[in-house]
């Protein structure tokens, strides 16, 4: 318990300076863990013994590596390259091309390496060989998949990548403190420590901390504003009407019992209840799956990266799901509610030509006159 203890207050502390240095440095984060879970995840099914025989496979496994990694980051990273060089002529067409192109050159390296492939077969060696093959696209697919949505969410505004994966965190430090002192019933054959209460205890935790949690980091700008292009320090925006505090006054009887006569509440705090909701019921359940994963491949834990933890993998199980539906949250039911006419007027300003803004002007005179029925 001390060693894990001492691990996770290393981790914590390093995870708060990245995630204070700003958008970037997470960025370049979830990169370097992504590629430490497809390094856990490819070593799994790999036999020492074959690989002499495949020389320059493994450089292969490279290659479809590289390739998803530009297609998943060349999508989500476009146009913040585009507005970072805008003002550079050259840099700009350059980057534009890039970008134009970007799907024909990730297509064409994916066929070099399905053409690599075939011409490495072996004899005798085939059955190895493919199933390296599906096992190498099935962690490309999970790994990147997943991952694409974190640095999807840390660019709508550190919040959204924050607030997810702090309440995994706190959900898996509380179930362990409280299955470790009060677990007494267990909760599933797959995981024998888990247990009932220890599953309780952190749902409880969770949501209380989701509430005021979200209080806390809402009210810094720094957090909550997107990041439009690739630029580092910190920013300043208008919060938007999910974090501008509203006002309750409470009732009398409260009111003699505390010193307060109103609280103050983040809009945004009411969404944060079904994220932690989330987190407490459903994210474990990633946990669940990476366990069986591991039974059936009869190991304990997916690499020993991180002492008293296991390899990334395990500490990264829950926070992949979470990413998911935090990301698909915030577009569903987010994204509409954040937009505010001082945005809308930034992105006018900003994204289009005098020319454009002022066909604009007057497509707008046109609808607000046929809605008013003016000829």
């Amino acid at each position: 318990m001390w060693i894990r203890t001492y691990s996770t207050v290393w981790m914590i502390g390093g995870f708060a300076l990245i995630v204070y240095m700003g958008h970037l440095y997470i960025t370049a984060m979830v990169v370097v863990i992504q590629i430490f879970m497809a390094r856990e995840l490819f070593n799994l099914l790999r036999k020492a013994h074959e690989d002499r025989h495949l020389p320059g496979f493994r450089l292969l496994n490279l290659h479809f590596f590289f390739t998803a990694m530009l297609f998943v980051y060349g999508r989500l990273l476009n146009q913040p390259l585009v507005n970072s060089v805008t003002p550079d002529k050259y840099l700009y067409q350059f980057a534009s091309s890039l970008i134009k192109h970007q799907m024909a050159i990730c297509y064409f390296l994916y066929i070099a390496g399905f053409m690599w492939f075939i011409l490495t077969l072996k004899k005798n060696m085939y059955k190895y060989q493919f199933r390296q093959y599906a096992w190498t696209h099935m962690i490309l697919i999970v790994v990147f998949t997943q991952s694409s949505f974190t640095v999807a969410n840390i660019f709508e505004g550190i919040f959204w990548f924050l607030l997810p994966a702090s309440l995994i965190v706190i959900n898996d430090i509380f179930a362990y403190i409280v299955g470790f002192f009060f677990g007494r019933t267990p909760l599933i054959k797959l995981s024998p420590k888990k247990t009932w209460e220890g599953f309780i205890g952190a749902s409880v935790t969770t949501m209380i901390s989701a509430f005021v949690l979200a209080n806390i980091l809402g009210r810094f700008q720094w957090l909550t504003c997107p990041r439009k292009d690739l630029s580092t320090g910190w920013l300043q925006c208008d919060p938007g009407p999910l974090f501008k505090p509203e006002y309750y006054t409470l009732p009398g009887w409260i009111r003699q019992l505390l010193p307060w006569q109103e609280i103050s509440i983040l809009p945004v705090q009411w969404h944060a209840l079904c994220l932690g909701l989330f987190a407490s019921i459903v994210a474990p359940f990633g946990g669940f799956f990476a366990s069986g994963f591991k039974r059936a491949f009869k190991i304990k834990d997916f690499g020993d990266s991180i002492p008293g933890h296991g390899g990334i993998t395990d500490r990264m199980d829950w926070q992949m799901v979470m990413a998911v539906f935090a990301y698909i949250y915030h577009q569903s039911f987010i994204v509409c509610q954040g937009i505010s006419i001082e945005m809308i007027l930034d992105q006018i300003l900003t994204k289009l030509t005098f020319e454009e803004q002022q066909n604009l002007l007057v497509k707008l005179g046109h609808i607000l006159q046929e809605r008013l029925g003016h000829p």
